[in-house]
């Protein structure tokens, strides 16, 4: 025989289900500039934001010829990590790449 839990147990268990949820995800955007490489933003592509090599391409030439391109939607924390880790890249190969998040 199974063992039932009392009422209230189980209510407490369905309650704070109801209550978490999936975080709010946000878009991050990798932003043109005349100076940044496209090998460079390929790069960052495959390797922070973990797109294979032809999306990666279809992502950067979105950004050069449209001035902008989403490179992923991921919750806030994970978003700002991946923004941080392409800006200090970018920084330390002397590129002026920016990226930025939106709402999702």
């Amino acid at each position: 025989m199974t063992e039932q839990a009392p009422a209230g147990g189980t209510r407490a268990a369905e309650e704070s289900r109801a209550k978490t949820g999936s975080p709010p995800l946000f878009r991050v955007i990798m932003h043109n500039d005349d100076f940044t490489s496209m090998e460079f933003v390929v790069e960052m592509l495959e390797k922070i934001f973990h797109k294979p090599p032809t999306e990666a391409n279809r992502i950067m030439l979105n950004i050069h010829f449209k001035g902008m391109g989403i490179c992923g939607i991921f919750p806030a924390e994970i978003a700002e990590t991946k923004i941080d880790r392409v800006h200090a890249r970018a920084r330390s190969e002397g590129f002026p790449l920016r990226c930025s998040m939106e709402p999702a």
